[in-house]
């Protein structure tokens, strides 16, 4: 008689996600910032449809997790600040990795 036992295994599904770190133009990390994804540029134009958003933590860091593996456009903005003048796109992400971007607000 042949048994099969089956123990549970210990892998982790790693889903698709996005890394934000926030600096300002002098390169200090920008806590409290606002982070908006958007998966068309008119509705990134438009700011309708996020599709992820989230507000960076003390160390100017944010995760955004369960993402399609494609280029986004982004808004940041903190105060008077915000990365208007370049970074609005992202690189295309990579499917099941945790991708890191860092984002230049002034």
């Amino acid at each position: 008689m042949l048994s099969l036992v089956v123990v549970g295994s210990g892998f982790q599904l790693i889903k698709t996600s996005l890394n934000v770190t926030v600096r300002d133009e002098t390169g200090n990390t920008v806590g409290g910032a606002s982070v908006q994804l958007f998966e068309k540029e008119e509705d990134y134009k438009a700011e309708t449809n996020i599709v992820a958003e989230g507000v960076t933590d003390d160390k100017g860091f944010l995760k955004l997790r369960e993402l399609k593996a494609m280029s986004y456009f982004v808004i940041v903005r903190k105060g008077d600040k915000d990365n208007s003048d370049g970074g609005e796109r992202t690189a295309r992400l990579e499917e099941k990795r945790m991708n890191k971007v860092t984002i230049i607000i002034q």
